[in-house]
């Protein structure tokens, strides 16, 4: 663990010097911590929606309000198909860092000094994992608890900011959340494995938030609904797969391969 805290240390030393990386941390989440509480805003205070009758609501609205009624109902729903922006930030900022992270060897030529020293490829793996998830992690949940206090003094009535702080918003937030880092950083590595340009890599690495925007517009349509359940699956689901992808990330990662490629 010390080797590999050592390997944190100096990726952030490198790493944050980068401004489009400072920018990817910094801004992201500003802008999808922002869209909810505009949303909670405009909502709070349009007056038309005071008369609002669940009845004329989509029909999906009641399943999802519970006991909301008027422009509360009408609040948490539209505020809720955002949930999936907090699983969004720690899937794209990771793959960001760890791509100008591992790529970044190559082009500071400190890859080569690096890997001649005694730390093996799960110390040197997880030392770059943790740079990119722990950073991700800790910037969601800053996030998170911001969009809570500006709930609380946004939102309509207790209930809703009830309706916000409830299982389903925390398991999304503070387990799925890191969860997906993991995931995201396993297929940067693997892609920055065979890569030699950071662009290449995160571009190819995004690809991964596709599953999660798929699940975004499904919410939006009324195809699915995000619950309890769905998150619990997810969790699960996730653990499995990220044990996988960071296996295979390891055999992947073939140190003198990558020294005789990236020549």
């Amino acid at each position: 663990m010390r080797r590999a805290w050592t390997i944190v240390r100096k990726d952030w030393a490198e790493i944050f010097k980068n401004r489009f990386v400072i920018f990817t941390v910094a801004f992201l989440p500003l802008l999808l911590t922002a869209i909810p509480l505009v949303i909670l805003y405009i909502t709070g205070s349009e007056s038309e929606l005071n008369g609002l009758k669940p009845d004329d609501l989509p029909p999906n609205l009641s399943r999802i309000c519970e006991g909301l009624e008027g422009v509360a109902c009408s609040q948490y729903f539209l505020v809720s198909q955002f949930l999936l922006l907090f699983m969004l930030m720690p899937l794209a900022i990771p793959i960001t860092i760890a791509s100008y992270s591992i790529i970044g060897e190559k082009t500071r030529r400190t890859l080569e000094p690096v890997l001649a020293t005694p730390i093996t490829t799960v110390e040197l793996l997880a030392g770059k994992a943790a740079a990119a998830v722990i950073p991700a992690v800790l910037v969601t949940w800053l996030a998170f608890g911001v969009f809570l206090v500006g709930s609380a003094l946004l939102a309509v009535g207790p209930r809703v900011f009830a309706r916000l702080t409830d299982p389903l918003w925390l398991t999304a937030v503070l387990v799925v959340g890191p969860l997906l880092a993991l995931a995201a950083v396993s297929v940067a590595v693997m892609v920055s494995s065979r890569s030699s340009d950071p662009r290449v890599a995160e571009q190819l690495s995004m690809l991964v938030i596709l599953p999660l925007l798929a699940l975004f517009f499904g919410q939006i349509s009324g195809l699915v609904l995000l619950n309890q359940q769905l998150i619990l699956w997810m969790a699960l689901a996730l653990g499995l797969i990220d044990a996988g992808l960071v296996t295979f990330a390891v055999q992947l990662f073939e140190r003198e391969t990558i020294l005789t490629r990236w020549k």
